[in-house]
């Protein structure tokens, strides 16, 4: 029977050569999930669209199903977020980290829930002028995480629910563990860190900012960072290249 083909807002999280000219093109919708797409002949300096299918673009995509892959016939943009990522290299770097994570997080939601699209592009609108934009990729993973079902706990023992703050944090528990329950290997980490993570899990922004301005701020900032990626990667059961190489410098 004779698939429809249909049309979809979406980013592009992945890309590769194909052939001679073509492109295959992972795309994260914002009601079908992820996607994969051939467009044809887009490496040739005379196509159509060619320039709309990159990283950081908001696109109206057109696709039709095929067999294995989709075949991507349109796309106009409907936003642009490069401007102040791709000449930036934190920026850069954090903003491929949360194309990553949203591709593996989203091979692991539903298909038709818009939320993950949603909250990228609110993520990437927010870094292209962010100072912070390790922080920034920090408060979309955490809150990616919790409506995927699996935020860590961040006050009480995720273990035995015993009240916190407590000051030792391990994936396998589910996050925070009072001194009962922490199983060997635990971080120890101070209970400020946890609460950054809480406030960037929230989007306090004005509280995140004060206490990324304070005097022990960068300590803190860079805990909550490693054990939110610590979370993500245990839970996707799987390391995420771009957040290796961000802690290579």
């Amino acid at each position: 029977m004779r698939r429809e083909s249909y049309r979809d807002r979406a980013l592009v999280v992945r890309t590769y050569d194909f052939g001679e000219a073509d492109r295959i093109i992972v795309l994260l919708t914002r009601n079908h999930g992820l996607r994969r797409g051939v467009a044809k002949g887009v490496r040739r300096s005379k196509s159509r669209f060619g320039s709309r299918l990159q990283h950081f673009v908001d696109i109206d995509v057109q696709l039709y199903p095929g067999r294995n892959l989709e075949s991507i016939t349109g796309a106009d943009t409907v936003a642009y977020y490069g401007s102040g990522i791709i000449d930036d290299y934190e920026r850069y770097t954090a903003a491929c980290a949360a194309l990553e994570c949203a591709e593996r997080l989203a091979a692991t939601d539903g298909d038709e829930d818009p939320w993950l699209f949603d909250h990228l592009t609110e993520t990437l609108a927010r870094m292209q002028e962010s100072d912070h934009p390790t922080l920034v990729l920090d408060s979309f993973l955490l809150q990616a995480m919790g409506h995927a079902g699996w935020a860590p706990s961040l006050f009480d023992c995720a273990q035995c629910g015993a009240p916190g703050p407590h000051h030792a944090f391990h994936p396998a528990v589910g996050g925070a563990a009072c001194v009962n329950c922490r199983p060997s290997g635990s971080a120890e980490v101070p209970e400020e860190a946890l609460h950054l993570m809480w406030l960037l899990a929230h989007s306090h922004w004005p509280a995140v900012l004060s206490t990324a301005a304070s005097p022990d701020g960068g300590h803190l900032l860079a805990v909550a960072h490693r054990l939110t990626r610590a979370h993500l990667q245990w839970h996707l059961e799987q390391k995420v290249t771009s957040l290796t190489v961000m802690d290579q410098f």
